[in-house]
C-alpha cells in the first residue's frame, strides 16, 4: 500500500481537517461563551489558521533538530514532540483567545484544554476515517489500473 502522501494531500487532508473542526468549535463555543456566531467563527478560524502555521514552524524545526542530534522516533520521542508542539500552540493560542473573548489568561487557559479535551479525540477518530478511506480509494485505482 502507498504510504507516500504529496503536497497537495497533506494540503488537501489538512483543510478538510480544520474546515470540520471550525463548523464543529464554533457552534459549540458560540452557545457555551454566549456569543455571537460570527465573533465564535472567526476565533476558532484565526485558532485553525494559527495551529497550522505553528504546526509548519514547529515540524520544520523539530526535523533539524531531529537530523542535527540524531534523534530516532521512538514513542518517547514522539510524546516529546506532541507534548512539546502543544506546550507551544498553547503559548500562542491563550493570550490570542483572552484579547479576543476579553478574560483573563486563566480563563482562556481552561477553554483551551476544553478544545483539547475535544480535539484529542477529533484528530484520532478525523485521521482514522481519513487513513481507512484513503486506503479504500487507493485499493480502488490499484485494481481499477490492472
Amino acid at each position: 500500500m502507498n504510504t507516500h502522501k504529496t503536497w497537495t494531500e497533506r494540503a488537501i487532508h489538512a483543510l478538510i481537517f480544520e474546515v470540520l473542526a471550525v463548523g464543529m468549535t464554533a457552534p459549540v463555543l458560540s452557545w457555551v461563551m454566549k456569543i455571537p456566531m460570527a465573533h465564535a467563527g472567526l476565533l476558532t478560524l484565526m485558532i485553525s489558521l494559527v495551529a497550522m502555521t505553528w504546526n509548519m514552524i514547529f515540524n520544520s524545526l523539530f526535523d533539524r533538530i531531529e537530523r542535527r542530534w540524531r534523534l530516532v522516533r521512538t514513542m518517547a520521542m514522539r510524546a516529546v514532540h506532541a507534548t512539546a508542539f502543544e506546550a507551544g500552540l498553547v503559548a500562542i493560542v491563550v493570550p490570542l483567545v483572552a484579547w479576543w473573548l476579553d478574560m483573563s489568561l486563566l480563563d482562556a487557559l481552561f477553554l483551551d484544554i476544553g478544545l483539547l479535551l475535544f480535539f484529542l479525540p477529533y484528530t484520532f477518530v478525523f485521521n482514522l476515517a481519513y487513513d481507512k478511506l484513503r486506503a479504500s480509494l487507493l485499493k480502488k485505482r490499484m485494481f481499477a489500473g490492472t
